[in-house]
């Protein structure tokens, strides 16, 4: 192949785009330069998410394997007890169902979407 694309952005399916924008811009401190009702983004270096309203949209069932899950995002911490803490105050939730073990920690975030947060990589 000799043409190679850059991504330019990922854009989730959401059932409320602002509040999904807020949560991720709050987790990851990064800003947020566009929020309306059916489209929201979020943006740091160059690199940006977007939230796009899908009506009738339905989060997965954790850790339903049978319930089409969408996608995924694995964040970075420092420190996977506090950022813990500050996620589900910020809205996350803890499902029961962990299978990292002690290696990253499962979350769901306030439409329902599961992300992970794993320990950052030193070195």
């Amino acid at each position: 192949m000799t043409i190679n694309a850059d991504l330019a952005m990922v854009n989730l399916d959401s059932s409320d785009p602002v509040a999904h924008a807020a949560f991720y811009a709050r987790v990851l401190g990064w800003k947020i330069p566009h929020s309306q009702a059916e489209y929201a983004m979020i943006s740091k270096d160059g690199g940006s998410i977007g939230f796009g309203l899908v009506p009738g949209y339905r989060p997965p069932t954790w850790p339903d394997e049978t319930a089409g899950k969408r996608y995924h995002l694995d964040l970075y911490v420092d420190d996977l007890t506090v950022a813990e803490k500050e996620f589900l105050a910020a809205g996350a939730s803890k499902p029961d169902f962990q299978p990292g073990g002690e290696r990253w920690v499962v979350l769901i975030d306030p439409i329902g979407q599961p992300f992970c947060i794993c320990p950052r990589p030193q070195g």
